[in-house]
């Protein structure tokens, strides 16, 4: 759900054929083999982007600068900015302070966001002309039952991400992020609902559970494992991990590929409880200001040169066929993004909760880590 940029992006300089030529310190902003049809009827006017941090291809050591390529495209220019979890973009669209085009939530906020209306109706599949590049096995999934309101993006799991030179054997459980021998070199999500999420896979509880006794199970857990940490993170877990200054932190399965670009001895597993699996996907707010432009910039991140560069940057799996049909994709056989027998790993999607659920576990959470 998140990214910092990484070594992966070389392997977009093995692709010459499928961006314009530059010199490889010389960001692309022209995309050779378009397939969809653009207007400049839209030039001059602003489209507004909120994405996570890292989440697009920006042009480094010589890769495809989407935005920017749109924008000489079309003349859109493109105002773009970003946030570290669906709870900050969901308050920022609630304050109706700021009016946003595209946005790019996942699952379980998708779910939340069209209950209360704040998610534009469209028809992708009429009016994008590369929608028939997502895979239908990304079609028709519980948020957005007959897809009207987005267009899937990325797909990721949360894993546990450990030191080899630090933690003594390979850990296959989530209890690891608990084990006293690692104490102040344990790092865990600055998010109440990947935290919980891992706690309740721990005790055995429902990730969607409305009984707020699984809940209070959960937060007992958490805050047993609170003397124990290094600290809570979000973007803050790159650094830390790269530079071997913890020892175990749970993450998104993308990131990780990128943290192992930059420190050879970490390591990853899908711990045996069980993990989160989500879909983050593009989607236009209601109250979106340029939704023309905005279904515009959604059909140019289907093309198969764009979505393959956003692929090979930010590591994480492709819902795009135009992806995973490329031979000169390099992380189509990744073990972690595309595990060869997924059915071994126990998963579950978020689920957006009723408000008292929701009011609960987060006066929990900052009670866990505030003391408040």
């Amino acid at each position: 759900m998140k990214k910092t940029l990484s070594l992966c992006l070389a392997a977009l300089l093995l692709l010459p054929l499928v961006f314009a030529l530059a010199s490889c310190n010389k960001a692309l902003v022209d995309v050779e083999n378009l397939e969809g049809t653009y207007t400049r009827d839209l030039a001059g006017t602003t489209l507004n982007v909120y994405n996570w941090a890292e989440y697009i291809s920006e042009g480094a050591e010589g890769t495809l600068y989407v935005t920017k390529a749109f924008e000489k495209l079309t003349g859109i220019e493109v105002n773009y900015s970003t946030y570290e979890s669906n709870e900050v973009m969901y308050s920022k669209l609630k304050s109706d302070a700021v009016s946003y085009d595209v946005i790019i939530p996942s699952d379980y906020m998708i779910e939340r966001l069209i209950s209360e209306g704040m998610l534009l109706s469209f028809d992708p599949a009429a009016e994008l002309s590369n929608y028939h590049y997502i895979d239908e096995q990304y079609k028709n999934l519980y948020f957005d039952a007959e897809n009207k309101y987005s267009v899937p993006y990325n797909v990721g799991m949360v894993g546990l991400i450990y030191n080899t030179t630090m933690v003594k054997e390979a850990p296959d459980s989530w209890g690891a992020l608990w084990d006293e021998a690692y104490k102040g070199k344990i790092l865990m999500f600055n998010n109440s609902r990947d935290s919980f999420g891992i706690a309740q896979a721990l005790v055995g509880v429902d990730l969607n559970s409305t009984d707020k006794a699984d809940w209070d199970k959960a937060a007992a857990k958490l805050t047993e494992q609170k003397t124990l940490l290094q600290g809570y993170v979000m973007d803050e877990v790159f650094n830390k991990m790269e530079d071997g200054n913890a020892a175990l932190a749970p993450y998104y399965a993308g990131d990780f590929l990128t943290m192992q670009e930059i420190n050879p001895d970490l390591a990853f597993v899908y711990p045996k409880e069980g993990v989160n699996i989500f879909v983050d996907s593009m989607c236009i707010p209601a109250n979106a200001r340029n939704a023309e432009a905005a279904k515009l910039f959604i059909n140019f991140m289907l093309e198969p040169e764009v979505a393959l560069a956003n692929a090979e940057t930010i590591c994480y799996a492709s819902p795009n066929t135009g992806v995973t049909g490329n031979p000169e994709y390099s992380l189509a056989d990744n073990e972690y993004l595309y595990p060869k027998d997924l059915s071994a790993i126990k998963t579950t999607y978020f689920r957006d909760l009723d408000p008292s659920t929701r009011k609960y576990y987060e006066d929990l959470w900052v009670t866990i880590t505030t003391g408040n």
